[in-house]
């Protein structure tokens, strides 16, 4: 019952920003993003496609596949009937899904082409500093980040989202870092080589 009182919470208070303040956040999760990803040169990245008022806006895929080296590819997510999620390559394309998502138009890789990753964007609604994420409760990117091993994953959030604990299950899986707007890209894990 914890979860679910913090989940209503935090989302009431997503949909109380000003959509001015949505925007500047949008824009600067963007630009934190785009640094590491220009920093970290991943051959193969994971996204999701932000909706509603989801920090990072719904121009995130465009440009993290942007700032990819030659040849880097970025998959993202499309919901399946089971609630685990099948990915597919970024195209530049994106039709609807289901729950009013929207997902890549390309081939499916299957629910373990994640586990080639070396880094990948999630989302939270909240995130505690040692790094338990909070999702919406349907436990998708909990199965998805089980199927990743070596890859440095990063939740965006707005400010006052990383906070000092959210309950947690034994299923639920920390995340390296957060980006938020007024504090940018925050290691959690004390990862160093992730932040030069």
């Amino acid at each position: 019952m914890q979860k679910v009182a913090l989940r209503n919470q935090l989302l009431t208070e997503r949909r109380k920003l000003p959509e001015a303040v949505r925007r500047s956040a949008s824009a600067s999760v963007q630009a934190s993003i785009l640094a590491l990803v220009r920093r970290q040169r991943p051959t193969r990245c994971a996204a999701y496609v932000p909706i509603g008022s989801e920090p990072g806006g719904s121009a995130l895929p465009e440009v993290i596949a942007g700032a990819l080296p030659d040849g880097g590819r970025l998959i993202l997510p499309r919901l399946l009937a089971s609630g685990d999620l099948d990915w597919a390559e970024f195209d530049g394309e994106l039709t609807p899904g289901s729950f009013g998502l929207r997902e890549p138009a390309g081939v499916p890789l299957g629910v373990n082409a994640v586990s080639e990753v070396s880094l990948i964007i999630v989302p939270a609604l909240a995130v505690s500093r040692s790094g338990l994420r909070l999702g919406r409760g349907g436990g998708s990117y909990d199965r998805a980040l089980a199927r990743v091993t070596s890859a440095f994953v990063v939740a965006p959030l707005y400010d006052g989202e990383l906070i000092d604990e959210v309950p947690a299950e034994p299923h639920d899986r920390r995340v390296d870092a957060v980006v938020t707007p007024a504090g940018g890209l925050r290691t959690l894990s004390g990862n160093p080589e992730w932040t030069k």
